[in-house]
């Protein structure tokens, strides 16, 4: 018996692929870094002082090199086995406890996909925890551009409306109006620190929620929002020392009011006895889940961030609340002192008098033309409302890159301010009466482990409570069941892909560029699909995303009353929740005794529910690991109804090169690289979750 005949012998031979896929010829794995090394030189690393959410960071070595390229760490799968996972599900305990410590909440998840999506959960959270009846969120529109973005996307579908109010005036009026819930960003993107709790109340009078998107860092010097009445604070924890990475991955955070717990998206790890009495961590709360709700899920976040928010724990860990404070006060001094400098130089002009690390200038004519000089000495800055330019400091900031600045601004042959001219008793610009009084990260674990040594054995002793592919395999899955090279590690962490800002200008990032458009190619080659986006962050993302293409097309069609979603009965939970985010309904469709999808029932349907159907989702093989002779009957029939196709590719694992979802009937799929492709599964994440679509689409 041969490999080829034991495929034959599995493989329907109605889907198998006509022709091979059309792949540059294999290489070595030196071979592949050489050519990587020579893609990564068409970026061009630029200092970065554009904020909005990605700052420069540094990776304590301990934690670099005994996380983020330690297989114990980075091929663990999700810890669904408690009793192999105990040394992740500590450290995720401490980023919950870290997140509730510095927001001031009483509970936090085990992390989120990115902040704008994290805040985008918080709108839907909101909506069903408060007794306010309307449909309409304000946002204050100095928040990050991607996160009103996401926020916009996510509530159309759902019938939310969406106020973004730009000006104090139209803050107030909106807040006299009826809404379920305001979106805070403190500090705000363009820098500025204010005192809301006015705001917070007339909310609470109404019945509506306040949700805080919140810089972590700051928190360590500002009145946490769970001390003003906060009830649910999202954020970022990519400073913690992740790098920016062009975007990602970073693990974002949700923290909320107690009350709101059972609604929260995303995994909590709680804390347990087991059978001797002793400590025992375990996920907890399962039951408001994807995987048990099902269609009735309020979200379809799984896969999050676990390895980034490991390494941001351990940061914490490692600087404990002094060692934090200290960074904070750095970047809130270093930004007072080049405030004074600028206004030394004439730059009086500003958007705020407050601070933490952003200052906005009104630059007015000369905008541009600074933007120019800034990026002759390879340094990146932010424009905002077209004549104000934003700088942002940073963790890496040094008095030098504080004289480079000033350098920028002040023109040729300008006399230059000196550091030392402002240092003595420097006062960051954060209000007086916004500063923290409360103390944080008072648990032992952040207190204890501040040498390398101490950090060093803290983090084995952890990973040998774990299971992970540098012990064994992990019969769990197909998540688990391919290798993830030391190889495709090593790149991530040079600086050329490490450090560069997602929003630094396209030129600069010719290297990502083409990564993206092999990668996009070599995808097509193996789905079949026309076109593909890299862009979801995990394969509920890519879910959702191939919904919204497949509810676009139905609206393009003049079909848009088509909403009925069949769903198998075996299918993975998150299916029939992301149907419900994009306002599809779902109906169920029944499986017999060995998984398959019941054509005499799904027949049934279609001829029920004809003019309403949008789509069907199946994922192939089956959840049951069953290839589905029919599949290529079960598209047909679906397409006869009017409907598309979507092919969940959580399996695409016994596909690649065997068969092509695009070629068998499919219209959507999204993958899962950390499935399929060799994206380390991290214990929970990172992930990535491309979605393919054919040519209609």
């Amino acid at each position: 018996a041969s490999r080829r005949a034991l495929i034959d012998g599995i493989v329907p031979r109605s889907i198998a692929r006509s022709q091979p896929m059309d792949l540059p010829p294999a290489t070595t794995e030196a071979g592949a870094l050489a050519e990587l090394k020579a893609i990564a030189a068409k970026n061009q690393v630029f200092k970065s002082f554009i904020g909005q959410g990605y700052y420069g960071t540094h990776t304590p070595g301990v934690i670099l090199r005994n996380i983020l390229e330690n297989p114990a760490w980075y091929t663990a799968y999700t810890p669904y086995q408690a009793e192999i996972s105990q040394g992740r599900m500590e450290a995720l305990v401490n980023f919950q406890t870290m997140v509730c410590d510095l927001t001031g909440m009483p509970i936090a998840n085990a992390s989120m996909l990115d902040e704008a999506t994290a805040a985008a959960e918080a709108m839907t959270l909101a909506k069903r925890s408060v007794k306010a009846k309307s449909q309409t969120i304000v946002v204050a529109g100095d928040a990050h551009p991607q996160t009103i973005e996401v926020i916009r996307t996510r509530a159309e579908p759902l019938g939310i409306t969406v106020v973004v109010a730009d000006s104090e005036a139209e803050w107030n009026a909106a807040l006299d109006g009826e809404l379920f819930a305001a979106v805070i960003s403190y500090p705000a993107s363009s820098g500025w620190v204010a005192d809301w709790r006015a705001d917070v109340e007339k909310l609470h009078a109404k019945q509506a929620a306040a949700i805080v998107c919140a810089d972590l860092l700051a928190l360590t010097l500002l009145t946490p929002p769970g001390e003003w009445g906060a009830d649910i604070v999202v954020g970022t924890t990519q400073r913690f020392g992740m790098p920016m990475g062009a975007g990602g991955p970073h693990a974002a955070f949700m923290a909320c009011r107690d009350e709101f717990k059972r609604s929260l998206p995303g995994r909590l790890v709680g804390v347990s006895v087991d059978a001797h009495g002793k400590p025992a961590y375990r996920l907890a709360l399962q039951t408001r889940e994807q995987h048990i709700r099902r269609e009735k899920a309020t979200s379809n976040i799984c896969t999050a961030q676990v390895l980034p928010a490991v390494i941001a724990s351990m940061y914490a860990v490692y600087h404990g609340p002094e060692g934090l404070t200290r960074i904070a006060q750095r970047v809130a001094s270093y930004t007072a002192i080049l405030s004074k400098g600028l206004a030394q130089l004439g730059y009086t002009a500003t958007h705020h008098d407050s601070a933490f690390d952003t200052l906005s200038l009104k630059t007015g004519a000369r905008t541009g033309e600074l933007l120019a000089r800034a990026a002759a000495q390879r340094v990146n800055l932010r424009r905002a409302w077209d004549e104000y330019l934003c700088i942002s400091l940073d963790e890496t900031t040094t008095r030098a890159d504080i004289a480079l600045l000033w350098s920028v601004f002040a023109g040729e042959g300008k006399p230059l301010p000196r550091v030392e001219d402002f240092e003595a008793g420097v006062e960051p610009l954060i209000p007086a009466a916004l500063r923290r009084t409360s103390a944080f990260l008072t648990h032992p674990v952040f207190n204890t482990h501040h040498s390398e040594t101490g950090m060093l054995r803290y983090i084995r002793q952890l990973s040998d409570k774990d299971l992970a592919l540098d012990r064994s395999m992990i019969p769990l899955g197909s998540c688990t069941m391919k290798l993830n090279a030391t190889s495709e590690m090593i790149p991530i962490t040079w600086p050329e892909f490490a450090h560069i800002h997602p929003f630094a200008p396209a030129d600069q990032l010719q290297g990502y560029a083409e990564l993206d458009e092999q990668l996009r190619a070599w995808l097509c080659q193996a789905t079949g699909y026309a076109g593909i986006s890299l862009q979801p962050n995990a394969g509920s993302q890519g879910e959702y995303a191939g919904l919204l293409a497949i509810r676009a097309y139905h609206r393009a069609q003049g079909q848009g009353h088509r909403n009925i979603c069949l769903i198998p009965s075996s299918a993975h939970g998150t299916n029939p929740a992301s149907a419900q985010m994009v306002g599809m309904q779902v109906v169920v469709t029944a499986c017999d005794a060995a998984g398959n999808v019941d054509l005499a029932d799904l027949k049934a349907k279609c001829e029920q529910h004809s003019g309403s159907i949008a789509c069907v989702m199946i994922t192939y093989p089956s959840t049951h690991g069953v290839f589905e002779t029919q599949v290529k009957e079960l598209c047909a029939l679906v397409h006869s109804h009017g409907g598309r196709v979507y092919v969940d590719g959580a399996n695409m694992n016994a596909l690649v090169g065997v068969a092509a979802p695009g070629e068998f009937g499919g219209d959507v799929s999204h993958l899962n690289l950390h499935k399929t492709f060799c994206i380390p599964h991290g214990g929970g994440g990172p992930g990535v979750g491309p979605v393919c679509v054919v040519e209609d689409l």
